[in-house]
């Protein structure tokens, strides 16, 4: 009687409460509840203004005004594959306007639910499609959210070699050797640019030696490209890596997110593209997409993908983008060596120039759990246990606060 009381006779009284997942709740839920005024959130997943806003790119702001007072515009239900004008023009952006596979017609795109949701598209039709091998490289460490996305599908998650902590830098020999001993027709996720968690990225001969590889051993890519233009301030400079796999006539898949690049969070909007041989293979490869997203949300929501598709298609819009692009690159850049800059000014122990030359939004600073916990403790400074650091949350008026509080971590707990 006592147990029916507490649980109502519910049907599904035996599941399990599990934990909050720690970087997104926990550390969130406990930045929230901090009272302090010099409390630091470092770990969110966001660009962010210098005081910790969230920020608005100027040109969505036009291209909603005028979106909004277009009567010709409606609200009903898309094609299961989304705006056909979104895909043609994500496909450019990613692949270059003089790609000969868009000109070939091997190019196959479909509005996505962000960058999360092109995966997981991806994965499911990887799982019911591609018979070769159902095992995911990805790097060590990755986005928190990948092992889970490709699990869910059915495959299973291996990984290889890619951050050094030693010299917090690419372990691009470990990489290597590990590619070299997957078996061949594994799936191997990598990402575009800007890499997350840990802000380094191989350069571009040593894409070329991984293309080389890669091709060799017949593993097939899927590129994960969230932060185009972040780390050069230039979009197509920042797409090189996945434009050299494509050049050679090979197929890969490629999952966009316009959350970051165009801060289209809440509005979920991404691109999936699967890159085939053959015109005739990507015909086919669109319409069993089709089939994997109808069960899944039917189609995709309308009003962020066509502020994408606006300034994407429009040349003065795109280059107002473009230019604000490079601005949010620069500030952290900026960021970066403003950081840098002070940690040696104050004498802090160590070497830090790894934070100058890491790229993107993130950074591995190279402080370790005890001194993470430390820091939030006694200078309320949140972030993940890993050390992580968002560059976007910085601004000049916190980085002497974020300094006095690892000189203090590293003096007093020794690095590892």
């Amino acid at each position: 009687m006592e147990m029916e009381s507490r649980d109502g006779g519910s049907v599904f009284a035996h599941i399990p409460k599990v934990p909050e997942v720690p970087l997104y709740a926990q550390l969130q839920v406990a930045y929230g509840k901090d009272p302090s005024p010099l409390k630091l959130n470092l770990g969110f997943g966001v660009y962010r203004t210098e005081d910790g806003k969230p920020f608005l790119l100027n040109v969505v702001r036009r291209v909603e005004r005028l979106l909004v007072n277009d009567m010709s515009n409606f609200k009903e239900y898309l094609p299961i594959t989304g705006i056909a004008e979104f895909n043609r023009w994500s496909a450019r952006l990613i692949l270059g306007a003089d790609s000969p596979a868009i000109k070939e017609n091997r190019v196959t795109t479909v509005q996505c639910l962000s960058g999360s949701g092109s995966l997981r598209i991806g994965a499911e039709f990887l799982a019911k499609h591609y018979p070769q091998h159902h095992t995911v490289y990805m790097s060590q460490p990755t986005y928190g959210n990948h092992p889970n996305l490709f699990s869910a599908a059915g495959l299973a998650i291996k990984t290889y070699r890619y951050y050094d902590p030693g010299t917090c830098g690419l372990d691009f020999q470990g990489m290597l050797e590990d590619l070299q001993s997957a078996p061949s027709g594994a799936i191997v996720l990598l990402q575009a640019c800007a890499h997350n968690p840990t802000g380094v990225d191989p350069t571009i001969p040593q894409w070329e030696q991984i293309r080389q590889l890669m091709r060799s051993k017949g593993l097939l890519p899927f590129f994960d490209s969230a932060y185009q233009g972040f780390v050069s301030g230039n979009l197509d400079e920042d797409a090189k890596s996945i434009r050299l796999f494509v050049a050679d006539g090979g197929e890969c898949l490629i999952a966009q997110s316009y959350s970051k690049i165009m801060g289209l969070y809440g509005e979920r909007v991404g691109a999936l593209s699967i890159v085939c041989k053959t015109a005739e293979v990507a015909s086919h490869v669109e319409s069993q997409l089709k089939l994997v997203i109808r069960p899944m949300y039917s189609n995709p929501p309308i009003h962020g993908a066509a502020i994408a598709a606006a300034i994407l298609k429009d040349r003065d819009l795109y280059n107002e983008w473009s230019i604000e692009v490079k601005a949010m690159n620069d500030r952290l850049i900026s960021m970066r060596q403003r950081l840098f800059n002070a940690l040696c000014d104050k004498g802090t122990p160590g070497d830090w120039s790894h934070i100058t030359k890491h790229v993107g939004m993130f950074t591995f600073s190279g402080l370790n759990p005890e001194q993470v916990a430390f820091m939030t403790k006694e200078y309320h400074i949140y972030m993940p246990s890993d050390g992580r650091i968002n560059m976007a949350g910085l601004g000049p008026k916190t980085v002497p606060h974020l300094v006095d509080a690892i000189h203090a971590a590293v003096t007093t707990l020794c690095l590892n």
